[in-house]
């Protein structure tokens, strides 16, 4: 029997959920941009502007499973690749044009995620008012670990956020600190997509963002979730 594809379809990506056997399927992963007031600041912008997205393909993730350390490999074509400790908001049904207050009905769950950016390559293509997607959706840039079933997950919205580089604080705040809470994130990211069942939402980073080198261990932790540890190849 003839294949129904000409080549073979790169296998669908999935997260582990803690406590059950099935796993989280992945359509897309969103993010919002500078979410945090003193990210913002620490990267030249104030105050509470408009908030805005930019997408990374589900095959940029890296799942690391629970007690467990990822790779991840330094990418080509930059000599600045940053950390960025984010909330992941996991979608477990879909809509468009979702009010803040029944965000809570469309969560599955939370989980621990990095935004890695290649800083330089994205600070050029922002100086040429070009897309900076090379800066942001690269191989491998969005590390993620287990998703908490929303019931279980405890008070994310308060939680501390934080991300150690080889056991020092590089970044620590808490959710309560984002700019725009997660369902005034998905209230505003549903009116510009139909979100789906399986899209991320890597929810922004709070402040203290910089370089990591080959060698380098990251573990970032949201209190209440399990903690996302990797490695720099």
């Amino acid at each position: 029997m003839a294949s129904e594809f000409v080549f073979s379809p790169v296998p669908m990506v999935s997260v582990p959920v803690v406590g059950e056997a099935a796993r989280f399927p992945v359509h897309r992963i969103y993010c919002v941009g500078r979410n945090y007031e003193e990210h913002a600041k620490e990267m030249g912008f104030t105050g509470r502007e408009p908030p805005f997205f930019f997408i990374k393909p589900a095959t940029n993730a890296v799942v690391v499973n629970a007690g467990e350390t990822g790779t991840v490999e330094y990418p080509p074509l930059t000599k600045n690749l940053h950390h960025e400790i984010e909330l992941v908001v996991a979608i477990g049904t879909g809509g468009k044009n979702i009010k803040a207050a029944d965000a809570h009905k469309h969560i599955f769950g939370y989980a621990v995620g990095l935004d890695m950016t290649r800083r330089d390559l994205q600070g050029e293509m922002k100086k040429q008012g070009r897309p900076w997607e090379i800066g942001k959706a690269f191989e491998q840039s969005a590390p993620i670990g287990p998703i908490v079933p929303a019931a279980k997950a405890g008070d994310v919205a308060n939680a501390e956020i934080s991300l150690q580089v080889n056991g020092a604080d590089r970044q620590r705040s808490t959710v309560s600190k984002l700019i725009w809470n997660i369902g005034e994130t998905i209230e505003h990211l549903s009116t510009a997509w139909e979100l789906q069942p399986g899209d991320l939402i890597f929810t922004g980073t709070p402040e203290g963002v910089a370089a990591v080198v080959a060698g380098d261990t990251l573990v970032g932790e949201v209190a209440g979730l399990p903690k996302l540890s990797i490695k720099i190849a």
